[in-house]
């Protein structure tokens, strides 16, 4: 099978490409600039000499156009655009435009080349905004807080209404949070591990960090890399909330993480409030049980699995 991935070079990207390299597939992916792209995490899965690479602007039609009509694959997932709920409030415009209309592109795409081909689009959690202590399902109601959240539930409205009204197969995964060692490091989770490291070894005293109460699904990235794959591989498009099932607040992450290196977060963490956002989610739960039913999907690893295993990957390139 002959697949596309948008965003290959990202957390995701390169574990969906080492899964669909493993059961014998064609892989290709696209990045801004191939030319400049960053291939360390598809290198770090061993991947990176088997991929080729193209240049595409998910937020220019000519450029999505051309990269599908020269591929011609069977199997397309969108993982592009904006990654960071952060970032978004500080780049609404590239949020909306990276996320929303790149989507829509590519739905627009497949129109013309091949109406025959299966899009998967990462969807967010962050759509549900906060919905207290119930978790979510895929039933429960979109209220986004963040640009970035705006524009995962403005693409998610746009996979269904392309099903619907053109017969595509188009499905989103409404991820929860899901980290590894390749997670980026402006992203908190893996802020927390490095602070951690940095304070045992000596280089860094204190770790500044925002709000400690808001709590997450956390999973393990490659598993959901798999599952992207899996609801491609079925009879019928559908969208499924992909997550662990269980929900621990942040202050448990930062506790594990440095507890992993001896230490009592207690001692080495301060508060900044500059770093909360404009509007957060106080807490995110979701609930998995449909896509194990109809696709016999389970998360085998949580959030202690993945902060172990980022603290590992850490220590080790100390």
């Amino acid at each position: 099978m002959k697949i596309l991935i948008a965003g290959i070079t990202g957390q995701d990207g390169a574990y969906l490409a080492r899964h669909a390299l493993a059961r014998g597939d064609q892989v290709y992916g696209t990045t801004r600039d191939a030319a400049s792209a960053d291939r360390s995490r598809l290198r770090a899965v061993g991947v990176d000499a088997r991929i080729q690479l193209f240049s595409m602007l998910p937020a220019d039609f000519r450029s999505v156009l051309r990269v599908i009509a020269e591929v011609r694959p069977e199997e397309i997932y969108f993982l592009a655009g904006q990654t960071s709920v952060g970032l978004s409030f500080e780049q609404p415009v590239e949020a909306i435009e990276s996320i929303a209309t790149g989507l829509l592109n590519v739905l627009e795409a497949i129109r013309f080349v091949d109406p025959t081909i299966r899009l998967f689009n990462a969807g967010s959690s962050e759509c549900f905004g906060d919905t207290g202590r119930a978790p979510a399902t895929e039933d429960t109601p979109f209220r986004p807080l963040s640009p970035y959240a705006v524009a995962k539930a403005t693409a998610h409205n746009l996979v269904v209404n392309y099903r619907v009204a053109y017969g595509l197969f188009a499905c989103t995964g409404i991820l929860f949070n899901h980290e590894s060692p390749l997670r980026p490091p402006r992203f908190v989770t893996q802020k927390i591990v490095h602070g951690a490291r940095d304070i045992a070894a000596g280089r860094l005293k204190t770790l500044s960090l925002g709000n400690l109460d808001v709590s997450r699904d956390w999973g393990w990235a490659p598993e959901y890399a798999e599952v992207m794959a899996k609801m491609l591989a079925s009879d019928v498009a559908e969208d499924f909330v992909i997550a662990t099932g269980r929900t621990v607040s942040l202050s448990y992450f930062v506790e594990r993480a440095f507890k992993n290196f001896g230490l009592d977060w207690r001692e080495c963490v301060v508060t900044d409030p500059s770093l909360k956002r404009p509007s957060d989610i106080s807490h995110g739960s979701g609930d998995p049980s449909l896509i194990a039913k109809k696709l016999g999907w389970r998360a085998t690893h949580d959030v202690d699995y993945a902060i172990d295993e980022m603290c590992k990957m850490a220590a080790s390139s100390a």
